[in-house]
């Protein structure tokens, strides 16, 4: 299978937060900049490796891509807070820097919608940490078992006040 809308949709991706609400604070840039925990479930038996992919859709000009994630051993079902998940290989985010980055209002205003993907493959890739997103993204599509989907936001007005603090703070120092 090699098309997003032929698969089963059998996986599931879990988090902190529920689907369509609110990403909280800490994992955001305003708070402890973290990834949060993860929960997968429903991993095909036949998936080589896992990819998580983590993107800004209301970015502009494109989805900015904020974590990935790949060669995650199939048999995780748990990524702890902050962490790695073990064997897996962080790729370079949009920003190439490697690691998680977290939502960052300070630097666009209205609704952001960040979408938590989880990849399902047939085979394991083969390519360096400093692999940029689009490289991965292409290079899996025909390999795609199945993926799920957690949808959250990040709200710029929710952290008006933390904003409004940072450049009374910024301001004081001088």
């Amino acid at each position: 299978m090699n098309s997003l809308t032929k698969k089963k949709k059998q996986m599931k991706i879990r988090s902190i937060f529920e689907p369509g609400t609110e990403i909280p604070k800490r994992f955001t840039c305003l708070g402890s900049n973290v990834s949060p925990s993860f929960v997968f479930e429903g991993i095909p038996s036949d998936a080589e490796s896992l990819v998580l992919l983590i993107e800004d859709i209301d970015a502009s000009p494109v989805p900015w891509t904020h974590w990935h994630v790949f060669n995650i051993p199939p048999a995780t079902t748990l990524i702890e807070e902050g962490q790695v998940p073990a064997g897996g290989i962080e790729g370079l985010c949009n920003n190439h820097t490697f690691g998680y980055e977290g939502p960052c209002p300070k630097y666009f205003k209205g609704i952001h919608h960040y979408v938590f993907r989880l990849y399902a493959l047939d085979t394991r890739l083969e390519l360096s940490a400093a692999t940029e997103p689009a490289t991965i993204k292409e290079l899996m599509k025909e390999h795609i078992i199945d993926f799920a989907d957690l949808v959250g936001i990040c709200d710029s007005g929710t952290y008006i006040n933390d904003l409004s603090d940072e450049v009374t703070d910024a301001t004081t120092d001088e």
